[in-house]
């Protein structure tokens, strides 16, 4: 990232994490742990955490939630974005964009695709603002989280929010 740019992020961002499934609980679920090791770790404190199930009025609610709260300025997602029946976060959500962020899609697959193979274009995983907040929706694996996390949301997360910012 280029030196003035480095100067407008924030160092501490307000995470909110969901995680959108039918089976898991706050036990088991690997997925939404790795994401709040991930920020942590970064030095994000996470203001909160859900699991909701697989249901469009359900994701719908939990997210519009999450971005309305004035402490949270980022939300990660993990579950359903895939393209079985059962998966239907990306389409819950689709009227909540205020812009989307076709490039994180795009970059996701191919370095998902570096790592796992043709298996990666199943992938609806994609990112953007809602509310004036950063949102990325995630696969439910562990390994693609991690990939997402490591790769292209830590290293850019400060910077983005404090672009939008900007627009609040």
């Amino acid at each position: 990232m280029p030196p003035h740019h480095g100067a407008l992020a924030r160092e501490r961002i307000g995470c909110a994490i969901l995680t959108v499934s039918d089976t898991r609980t706050e036990q088991d679920d690997a997925s939404g742990h790795l994401i709040r090791t991930l920020l942590e770790i970064a030095g994000h404190p996470i203001r909160c955490y859900a699991i909701v199930p697989d249901e469009p009025v359900a994701i719908h609610s939990a997210v519009s939630g999450a971005v309305e709260r004035d402490d949270v300025l980022a939300l990660i997602v993990t579950g359903g974005t895939g393209i079985a029946p059962r998966d239907v976060t990306v389409d819950s959500v689709a009227d909540l964009w205020t812009r989307e962020l076709p490039g994180f899609g795009e970059l996701f697959r191919a370095l998902s695709f570096a790592e796992i193979g043709p298996t990666a274009l199943l992938s609806r995983a994609t990112a953007g603002v809602m509310a004036g907040k950063f949102v990325a929706l995630l696969p439910g694996s562990t390994v693609a989280c991690r990939l997402a996390l490591e790769r292209l949301i830590v290293p850019v997360l400060g910077h983005v929010t404090a672009l939008l910012g900007a627009e609040r």
